[in-house]
């Protein structure tokens, strides 16, 4: 292990939030809770499915499943058996842009966290024979998604969305992708990729700053110094991906048909953000919000109706979803399509823009109630932004968005051509697509 680099001194980026950077551009972000008896604990790396090529698509989710499996010193059991003796958790995602390697454990545990999910970050070995194994996992995975239409269209929606874009192909890979992928074409991602300069440690509870910083130091290799024009405070956008308006539909014997609806939003980046989650929040966002009234409560259409904006480095998503008889998806999708017109033409009432900013901002509070979530908002803010608001400032950014912002937004937004994906058991050409 190359000596460690001393951290540039810690700054405060809020009430209770320190951050270090590291010369290698290892980023540490940490919230104090000293009201807890726990810490959060999390390995945030800034490489998702986008960041593959076509024919390696799922090469971050199976990294992610390898990562497990064993490192030069421990085993795949020994991991599991040390958090588990503990009570800890130990878990991971992968995501478009980034993946996530996080555990939760008591405080005075933590040493124990940092050293294991040092090694596994930096020391796995990839076994093939493991390798063999995670590759009929992920298949079983695949397998599952695909019998579950209401997560698929999801993924649907974003190829039809973004075809032939990375952000349009799915974080799981595809049968064939995974089917092709080798240990060697894995190990090289992993070797090219999983370095400091693309890590944040993002950790909050019942901890010290510099006592996390003190244990990384000394477990895990902080790496060279960068070069000057490398940038290590969040993915830089490139070119904003064409959105294409098309539909594409998907055949299956269903019992109910799943539709999602939808166009290009603002990015993570873009300042408008705010204003379009007000926007997002009246129209399908909670129980009292426009489509859920709309097409569940009025008229028993769907069990499952709502909207959602997933935001990337350079441009975003939204989209209706809809989950309802065959029969009756023709019936939710032009109420859906009038519902996004008039809001895109005369905008929210007050009434419900000021419940939907109290929403956003209630649920936002919410969701930091515990370690988990304080470590997931710090280290998804830093991976993705390099910069962490305080709680006061996001809620600050909320309140000071005026109905004119969000008719403004909603009008630029909800005005354009809209794409849309369907499962379910229809014939090609029912909903105008030209392939499915």
């Amino acid at each position: 292990m190359s000596p460690a680099r001393a951290p540039r001194k810690p700054r405060t980026a809020g009430e209770g939030i320190a951050r270090s950077e590291y010369a290698s551009g290892l980023r540490v972000v940490t919230e104090q809770m000293p009201e807890m008896r726990s810490v959060a604990l999390g390995v945030w790396v800034d490489v998702g499915s986008r960041d593959e090529r076509p024919r390696q698509s799922g090469a971050s989710h199976f990294l992610e499943h390898l990562l497990f499996k064993g490192t030069k010193d421990r085993t795949a059991k020994e991991i599991a058996e040390a958090f588990d003796a503990v009570g800890g958790d130990l878990n991971a995602f992968t995501a478009k842009e980034y993946t996530c390697y996080y555990c939760r454990v008591g405080d005075r545990d933590l040493p124990m966290a940092v050293a294991y999910m040092s090694d596994m970050l930096q020391h796995s070995i990839i076994d093939r024979t493991d390798f063999d194994a995670e590759r009929q996992v992920i298949m079983e995975e695949i397998n599952r998604q695909e019998d579950a239409p209401d997560d698929l269209i999801h993924d649907l929606f974003a190829e039809t969305l973004w075809s032939g874009h990375p952000l349009g192909r799915p974080v799981l890979g595809t049968r064939d992708t995974i089917k092709g992928m080798t240990r060697d074409q894995v190990k090289r991602f992993y070797d090219r990729l999983y370095e400091p300069r693309h890590f944040v440690i993002a950790a909050a509870g019942n901890l010290s700053h510099e006592r996390l910083c003190g244990l990384l130091e000394e477990h895990m290799d902080t790496g060279r110094k960068l070069k000057p024009r490398t940038s290590t405070h969040g993915r830089s956008a490139g070119r904003v991906p064409p959105a294409a308006a098309g539909t594409m539909v998907r055949t299956r014997k269903t019992e109910q048909a799943h539709l999602c609806l939808g166009t290009r939003a603002p990015s993570r980046k873009d300042r408008e953000r705010f204003a379009f989650g007000v926007v997002n929040s009246a129209l399908g966002g909670g129980m009292s919000s426009r489509l859920f009234q709309e097409i569940r409560e009025k008229r028993g259409l769907a069990y499952s109706v709502y909207s959602y904006h997933s935001m990337f480095a350079e441009t975003g998503l939204f989209a209706v979803y809809a989950g309802t008889t065959p029969s009756r998806a023709k019936e939710v999708l032009e109420l859906a399509r009038r519902e996004l017109a008039d809001v895109a033409e005369h905008g929210v009432t007050q009434e419900e823009f000021d419940r939907a900013k109290g929403h956003m901002k209630g649920s936002l509070v919410l969701s930091l109630e515990d370690t988990s979530g304080r470590m997931s908002r710090i280290g998804r803010s830093e991976i993705s932004h390099g910069e962490i608001l305080s709680v006061d400032e996001v809620l600050e950014r909320i309140e000071a968005v005026t109905m004119q912002d969000a008719a403004n937004i909603a009008a630029d937004v909800l005005g354009r051509d809209m794409a849309l994906s369907v499962i379910g058991p229809f014939r090609r050409g029912a909903f105008g697509e030209g392939r499915g």
